[in-house]
């Protein structure tokens, strides 16, 4: 008789881990910040851990740490940069579950940049992610649309949060490219090894001495973030792609959780309604493209 972790696929297992790891990370970010901390120096906080983890990594695998395609590793850690800092702003600055939510619109920008830059066919599935994810936005930032009884999440902290998505698809499309020439490790190295130079910049003469608890919190979301990425890798070794990525919608689940548990944040059914549109949008973009559903 099979034991009960049998009956769970890995993939699923590290999938799972991967979506608490970066819903932890979340959190720690959303704690810290709400101490004073300016974003600059958690993004700071959280490259330094990074950079000091893929360095030893490529190290480990004794392979060249600048890669081949430099100009476009600088893009990608430039533009991954950018919009972890936009990530970032929207945890500190809005309910969790939201910035989750809104973080999530990211396939959205990515299929259509497949489309312009990797000429990637574009599928029925793909409009059909397109437009329930527009519907379930607008239904998630402006409910007051539909019922003046609801309350609109602040214009500027959503801006924010979509321009973090779309920074992300951005990166991710050059990730796919790079894909082609680099080790994997290299170019995961370039985004911390960019992030650390431009955030301390950017912080200028802001840097805040931590106390005890928030340089645990710091160091806690570099050690989030790495698990969250690895075990992301591992899921998708382990795991199709397809279904890979659908189990890390579990994250808003967490999201949720940890919102209502540190932070007394119960998203309404608006958000409910909205987040569950994007999310459908997205799957249905993941399983439809997968089934060769052309335009």
């Amino acid at each position: 008789m099979p034991s009960g972790n049998n009956l769970m696929p890995a993939g699923l297992k590290f999938m799972l881990l991967s979506a608490l790891g970066f819903a932890l990370m979340a959190a720690c970010v959303k704690l810290v910040s709400a101490s004073g901390m300016p974003i600059f120096q958690i993004v700071a906080a959280r490259a330094l851990v990074s950079l000091l983890i893929s360095y030893a990594d490529i190290k480990r695998k004794k392979i060249p740490v600048w890669g081949n395609n430099k100009p476009l590793l600088i893009a990608r850690g430039t533009v991954g940069t950018i919009g972890l800092i936009c990530v970032y702003y929207a945890i500190a600055n809005l309910p969790l579950a939201e910035a989750t939510i809104l973080q999530y619109l990211h396939p959205v920008f990515t299929a259509v940049l497949a489309l312009l830059f990797l000429k990637e066919r574009i599928h029925l599935s793909t409009i059909a992610c397109i437009v329930l994810s527009i519907i379930g936005l607008v239904i998630t930032v402006k409910p007051n649309m539909i019922t003046s009884t609801a309350v609109d999440l602040p214009t500027l902290s959503v801006g924010v949060a979509i321009l973090g998505a779309f920074f992300s698809a951005v990166a991710y499309t050059i990730v796919k490219r790079l894909s082609r020439s680099e080790d994997s490790s290299v170019i995961v190295f370039y985004f911390p090894f960019i992030a650390l130079p431009l955030s301390l910049i950017l912080l200028g003469d802001n840097f805040q001495m931590p106390t005890l608890f928030e340089g645990v919190l710091l160091i806690l979301v570099g050690i989030f973030t790495q698990i969250g990425q690895v075990c992301l890798t591992k899921a998708m070794q382990t795991e199709a792609a397809s279904k890979a990525t659908a189990y890390s919608y579990i994250q808003v689940v967490f999201s949720i959780i940890l919102g209502a548990v540190l932070f007394s944040e119960l998203p309404s059914v608006w958000t409910l309604i909205g987040g569950g549109l994007i999310i459908a949008g997205t799957l249905i973009n993941i399983f439809g493209s997968k089934r060769g559903l052309a335009k």
